[in-house]
């Protein structure tokens, strides 16, 4: 933990006793549910501080977080990256979004026992909750650590997006063709400039990237296309 907090000193982040005694539970929570529920394969103190917590709090480096954000995690699964960066930075009102009512479950009782506020899990296929009013361009900025293609990606989250807003995903590897070929959906759906962050966490070789996808205009009213088509059929 003390290494977890130094690094983030590196980032300008200075956590308090408060929020390092929230990681901690959150990761006693999480190794006690994935015994009956798969969450996640990582499950050593060490790789989750690494592989999850600051994978997930490392959007610091390429935007501000600070200021009056609202944020959707789409296919949180166990809560990454939104839980982290709830934790990092108590201002963000933020929406988990997975489509399995367990994991829902589970993310809902981490955020009571966590005193987290401004923050909640909901059941929801993408493809639907981006066709209900109450979350369709309702976000500033939407983020994904969900294994997919972008351009699939890109029909799950856009639609949440405000204009002006922006949708991140996160990619491991080497991603500028599947970049190239999201070009055309991303368009599609109202989005915009992209820019790719490309960073390293500490003790691993393997290059991660954000993929910051600005949201110029608002998405057509088609998209999202029911559930299961954006990834069967991309755009």
């Amino acid at each position: 933990m003390e290494e977890f907090v130094q690094l983030l000193k590196n980032w300008n982040i200075e956590l308090s006793e408060k929020q390092q005694q929230q990681f901690i539970k959150y990761y006693e929570m999480l190794i006690e549910t994935n015994k009956v529920m798969n969450l996640t394969r990582v499950t050593e103190f060490e790789e989750v501080l690494e592989k999850h917590y600051l994978d997930s709090v490392a959007l610091c480096n390429v935007m501000d977080l600070k200021g009056d954000i609202s944020l959707i995690d789409v296919g949180t699964g166990a809560g990454f990256p939104g839980i982290p960066l709830k934790i990092v930075f108590p201002g963000l009102k933020i929406v988990l979004l997975d489509s399995l009512g367990k994991r829902v479950n589970f993310l809902n009782g981490v955020v009571k026992e966590l005193g987290l506020e401004n923050i909640k899990a909901i059941h929801f296929r993408a493809e639907d909750a981006g066709q209900d009013e109450m979350y369709r361009e309702k976000f500033d900025l939407c983020v994904s650590r969900a294994v997919a293609s972008l351009n699939t990606l890109a029909e799950l989250c856009l639609p949440f997006v405000k204009t002006g807003g922006k949708f991140v995903s996160y990619k491991s590897g080497n991603i500028d063709e599947e970049v190239a070929k999201s070009k055309k959906a991303i368009a599609t759906l109202g989005g915009g400039d992209i820019k790719l962050d490309k960073f390293n966490l500490p003790s691993s070789d393997a290059g991660r990237t954000f993929v910051v996808i600005n949201k110029a205009v608002s998405t057509p009213k088609k998209y999202p296309r029911k559930p299961g088509i954006p990834g069967k059929k991309p755009i």
